[in-house]
């Protein structure tokens, strides 16, 4: 039996709506995210200045004494805010209506804690370009990618995975900034740095591949540790797709190539000191979707050129598969 339940014409209507409206939203959210915090007039003794705000504590620098030029900068950044709140919450209205559809539709869905994260790091343009969704949320993504819903394969998870992926030295505290901006809350597990927690032990776990150890910035949190086998998620060609999810709001994925994502999962179900119960739902993803691709992803070859940039440590559940597939 065929692993992957193909969508209907109108599960496929539904999540192309989605993706319009998603980019249309996210688009106005990242402009906006782009603009000053707030531009203030504020005297100061018997002068008046313009201000730029950071934050919501009234923390800025002065832009120079109040003049036309600066008032008319003041006036451009008022309208042009404005603007942009009014064409982000238009697509905000569209957006939940494409959710709810979704829902109706029994789509394939992300949990309700993993949605912020992804719409906080789609905002800051950090997906794709600095992290990766490396854990279970990222078969829903490949759901997608595939037309249809796996069968009887999980796809939900009570935490989740990033893979920090940038490629060349980042600064500040991105990653960290990311997080508690999501929620306060979020601490870094003093036992586990790779690990930061919320209020409601929520979990998230950065990962790293020994190539990108080097981009993460000396103070962002959390700490990863450092594993060869990250670097088997960074070859090949990357999934991109929007996901509905639990909370009423889709979110963008942007996942590992899923042969070698597939691969990788197979190889983790197989170490003896992984969590037995981990170890069969990674045998079980890992197998299902080779599966999907072989079935309904064409666009992800599996041939001799694929099997030939594998590393020796993947070739076994490569020949094991391929040998169960004829």
């Amino acid at each position: 039996m065929a692993v992957i339940q193909p969508f209907s014409a109108e599960q496929e209507r539904a999540l192309i709506n989605m993706r319009q409206r998603y980019d249309a939203w996210i688009e106005a959210e990242r402009e906006l995210y782009a603009m000053p915090y707030d531009l203030r007039r504020k005297k100061v003794g018997d002068y008046e200045y313009l201000y730029e705000i950071f934050d919501r504590g009234g923390n800025g620098k002065s832009l120079g004494p109040w003049d036309e030029e600066r008032e008319s900068k003041f006036e451009e950044y008022k309208a042009a805010k404005v603007a942009l709140k009014d064409r982000r919450d238009g697509a905000r209205g569209a957006l939940g209506e494409s959710s709810r559809i979704a829902r109706a539709l029994r789509l394939p869905m992300l949990s309700a804690d993993a949605g912020p994260i992804l719409r906080e790091a789609d905002k800051r343009s950090l997906l794709g370009s600095h992290v990766l969704v490396v854990g279970t949320n990222a078969m829903a993504a490949y759901s997608i990618e595939a037309a249809g819903a796996f069968r009887d394969v999980p796809d939900e998870t009570e935490d989740f995975d990033l893979a920090w992926a940038a490629d060349k030295l980042e600064d500040g505290t991105q990653l960290w900034d990311m997080l508690k901006a999501v929620d306060p809350t979020f601490t870094v597990n003093s036992e586990r740095e790779f690990q930061a927690r919320n209020a409601k032990a929520y979990e998230v776990e950065l990962l790293v591949a020994p190539s990108r150890v080097a981009t993460l910035a000396v103070k962002d949190r959390p700490r990863p540790v450092p594993l060869l086998e990250q670097e088997w998620l960074l070859p090949g060609r990357r999934v991109d797709q929007v996901v509905p999810c639990r909370d009423g709001n889709p979110a963008r994925i942007v996942a590992p190539d899923p042969r070698w994502f597939a691969l990788h999962k197979l190889w983790l179900g197989a170490q003896t000191k992984r969590n037995p119960l981990k170890r069969r739902k990674d045998t079980v993803q890992g197998t299902a979707l080779l599966d999907a691709v072989s079935e309904a992803m064409p666009h992800y070859p599996l041939d001799d050129e694929f099997a030939g940039d594998l590393p020796s440590e993947l070739i076994p559940y490569w020949d094991e598969w391929t040998k169960r597939r004829k």
